[in-house]
């Protein structure tokens, strides 16, 4: 249960960024991330930008002459953590920095807008996720001492342009975004209203962009949108404007099945992940693609919010319980070893014992790997904050949110054994956070892995035989290098 409650906790755990300075650039900045790997991917773009505006990034905020925290407004737990971050904010700027400026970006920013500015009298600018561009115009316009505000969500900026600073690197890893926003209206979600309607980037700038990293000798790129699945580019807008294409356009039109495989064929020696994936868009395609090439790794994050076809059709979810479970079955049929992960909503409008059994159920069923389980918290501005009831008690909510993190810790723990005595391939990333002497690396499956250094480094493609594991944590021993170094 610790394992499951502490990736619950990091999906919304901020982070100081910083990356390596230059001795041309004169001014700080702190920067903090909240949210998901896109708020990140984000932070890195903004890095990018402030980089070309004389800014190096910094871990003390003490010294910082700009303080950006980027935001994220999928739970109220994570719009409460942002306002106690900026009293902190505000407690440093009056007691050592009172030249300090301070912004506040991402979804927080949009939902909220120029009401940011009357409830947090420390922040300066406000800007959402598609005004980034804005930033040195804003910054010029808080130096002269005036408020800046802008959060017009685009239908067409997808930053494909921009280089993204990595940011807190391993140098192993990164994060490509290849879509923006999301056309799916879930009743409980406010994406759609922060980050607009769903676009898709040009796979050029997608491919070029994966070519730098290669470059720089990453060997895992995960391709990031909010619905990687309904990746497509016919030559730019949204997807909504594919009706009025011409039959050339639509003839040449890249899915996100060919977009994945493209991937595949140019980099054969780099992993490729994507996240995250939708039911209702999700394609056997895609699947096959995912049979085809051993570098696609063999997980998906598949969201499913509720076992209970009351609930998927209160949430607005485009798919029932039984058109998961077949999804999840021509899953496994196509490829047998996949690692499914899942989001899980507990406690949604309405909500009864029946629908709860019924997630239980389905979660039996499925067996995920892993799980991202919560409590439902109204979002104001969605379709469930203004017209639904959020009538299950809290300590229902508790309760059943309990019982379905007890049964994922069991799930768990059954998809780590079914690994014991084998070899698989890992990718080392980093050293293990208990023991300085062990490597961390991931398998195909996502599963983590724990194993003596040895004469092995970062980045190495390793084979390890599985002895030992927990509910969250493979134990093993190398014996060797695998052929995809």
């Amino acid at each position: 249960m610790e394992h499951l409650e502490k990736i619950i906790d990091d999906k919304i755990q901020g982070k100081a960024l910083v990356t390596e300075n230059k001795k041309d650039n004169t001014k700080k900045l702190f920067i903090e991330s909240y949210g998901c790997q896109m708020n990140m991917n984000d932070s890195e773009i903004v890095a990018a930008i402030l980089d070309k505006e004389g800014y190096n990034t910094t871990q003390i905020l003490e010294e910082a002459d700009l303080v950006l925290v980027n935001t994220c407004s999928i739970r109220e737990k994570a719009e409460t953590t942002v306002r106690k971050r900026l009293q902190k904010y505000n407690r440093v700027k009056q007691e050592s920095n009172k030249n300090m400026k301070v912004g506040v970006l991402g979804c927080m920013a949009e939902r909220l807008k120029e009401k940011f500015l009357e409830e947090e009298k420390i922040v300066d600018l406000v800007v959402g996720p598609d005004a980034y561009k804005d930033l040195p115009n804003l910054l010029e316009e808080v130096h002269e001492g005036r408020d800046a505000v802008n959060v017009i969500l685009s239908k067409d900026e997808t930053y494909g342009d921009i280089s993204p600073v990595r940011l807190n690197t391993n140098g192993v890893t990164a994060f490509v975004s290849i879509t923006r926003g999301c056309d799916n209206m879930c009743t409980f979600c406010v994406v759609p209203f922060t980050r607009g309607r769903e676009r898709s980037r040009d796979p050029k700038s997608i491919l070029e962009e994966i070519q730098s990293m290669v470059d720089k000798n990453y060997k895992e790129i995960t391709l990031l949108g909010q619905n990687v699945d309904s990746y497509l580019w016919f030559g730019g807008g949204l997807k909504k404007d594919f009706k009025k294409a011409t039959e050339m356009q639509k003839a040449t039109a890249i899915g996100f099945a060919e977009l994945l495989n493209m991937c595949a064929e140019n980099f054969p020696k780099t992993r490729f992940r994507f996240s995250t994936s939708n039911p209702q868009d999700m394609h056997l395609d895609v699947i096959h693609v995912m049979a085809k090439h051993k570098n696609i790794c063999k997980y998906l994050h598949l969201p499913v919010q509720s076992g209970s076809n009351a609930m998927l059709k209160a949430m607005n979810r485009q798919h029932t319980r039984e058109e998961y479970m077949e999804l999840v079955d021509n899953i496994f049929k196509i490829v047998p070893e996949m690692s499914l992960s899942q989001d899980m909503i507990v406690g949604f409008c309405g909500e009864t014992e029946q629908d709860h059994k019924d997630t239980l159920e389905l979660m039996e069923y499925v067996k995920y790997d892993f799980g991202f389980m919560f409590s439902y918290s109204e979002r104001p501005g969605t379709l469930a904050g203004n017209k639904m009831e959020d009538d299950v008690p809290f300590e229902v909510k508790k309760r059943r949110l309990q019982e379905i993190i007890d049964l994922q810790q069991e799930h768990a723990l059954y998809r780590t054994q079914q690994h014991l005595g084998k070899t698989e391939e890992f990718l080392i990333e980093g050293t293990s956070k208990k023991n300085p002497n062990e490597w961390k690396g991931r398998n195909t499956q996502n599963t983590v892995a724990v194993f003596a250094k040895g004469d092995y480094k970062l980045g190495d493609f390793v084979m390890v035989k599985v002895e030992d594991c927990t509910s969250a944590t493979l134990k093993g021993t190398v014996i060797g290098y695998s052929d995809n170094n």
